[in-house]
């Protein structure tokens, strides 16, 4: 079985609040990690009521202290929001206080609306420009390897994993060049991936981090003992993605039996895009359904986002699926 690994959003619940899902995460991730997943990823959303994972390296220290284990990183900071030299910090400072456990996951895109340039002062139309830039000073920063004007403390000979993200062939490209590891946003937006994977595997260039590609694929997975069940339970994520998409985001909501039936042609087209990257159902639909992705991807590693508005019923998921794909080949 190759690695399983779980991406998080921090969910915020109608009728909860950010310390609930702070300590849910916390909770989901010592769960990933008696269940043996191989990493427990948050990502940096901002200006979004129903996530609260935007401080993401401040989870991460909170999660790092839930777990002994697991590695534990961003699936990602969205690098045009900041600058190299503070995330080499940050990030620096997660591998002191949790040694060789640190993936970092860069993004391109901000990670939230228009507004956010303003918020944070910067332009961010320009600053993604510079993405590729900024990924190469972040890396030197790290290892020390290009002559600095100056040093990053915590964070020069810090062991983190860089990782590039990505949803499009842009990812791919800069990942292939600078020989990292590449992850795919399929669980979102699955409809490049195929095209993506192909172009990092063909131009990639071997590095001091890594000597042949490694691909990632995300996918949405929640599991439950029938797939009616499952179908209830992913019903509170897939409102919020209408929402959002809806440009009215908000907490996550309870299920809704029958949600997709409710919703016009338009929203379950939407919903429908996204089936080729999502496994819901029973131990045996979701194993049927994995095996299926995996094969056509050949991904090395699948990383499984899905949100449920019962915490219980999250920790129960993940327990199923790596039941059903045949339990950890990593602990």
């Amino acid at each position: 079985m190759i690695p399983l690994s779980i991406l998080d959003l921090v969910p915020v619940r109608e009728g909860g609040t950010v310390a609930e899902a702070l300590r849910d995460a916390g909770d989901h991730a010592a769960a990933a990690e008696r269940a043996g997943y191989h990493r427990f990823w948050v990502a940096e959303h901002h200006a979004t009521p129903g996530v609260a994972g935007g401080a993401a390296a401040v989870v991460l220290a909170h999660i790092g202290h839930c777990t002994r284990t697991i590695r534990i990183g961003s699936g990602g900071i969205m690098l045009p929001n900041h600058n190299p030299f503070v995330i080499a910090e940050q990030f620096g400072t997660l591998d002191g206080l949790f040694p060789g456990r640190i993936d970092l996951g860069l993004g391109r895109a901000p990670g939230a609306a228009g507004i956010l340039a303003q918020a944070l002062r910067k332009d961010l139309h320009r600053a993604a420009e510079y993405f590729p830039q900024d990924v190469v000073e972040l890396r030197a920063l790290f290892t020390g390897d290009v002559d600095l004007p100056i040093t990053a403390t915590p964070g020069r000979g810090a062991d983190v994993q860089l990782w590039m993200l990505g949803s499009s062939l842009f990812g791919a490209q800069l990942a292939a060049r600078l020989g990292l590891p590449y992850a795919f946003a399929s669980h979102f937006a699955p409809d490049h991936l195929d095209a993506a994977l192909a172009t990092y595997r063909q131009q990639f260039r071997p590095s001091a981090a890594l000597e042949q590609p490694y691909a990632m694929a995300a996918m949405t997975v929640i599991a439950a003992e029938t797939d009616a069940e499952a179908e209830l339970l992913a019903s509170s994520q897939e409102q919020s993605f209408v929402r959002l998409r809806s440009g009215d985001p908000g907490k996550l909501p309870p299920p809704v039996k029958d949600y997709r039936a409710s919703l016009p042609m338009e929203a379950q087209a939407m919903l429908e895009r996204l089936a080729t990257a999502r496994a819901v159902g029973s131990p045996a639909t979701v194993r049927d359904r994995m095996a299926r992705f995996i094969e056509r991807t050949q991904a090395d590693e699948i990383i499984i986002s899905g949100a449920t508005f019962d915490p219980a019923a999250r920790i129960r998921s993940l327990d199923l699926v790596m039941e059903a794909l045949g339990g950890p080949d990593n602990k």
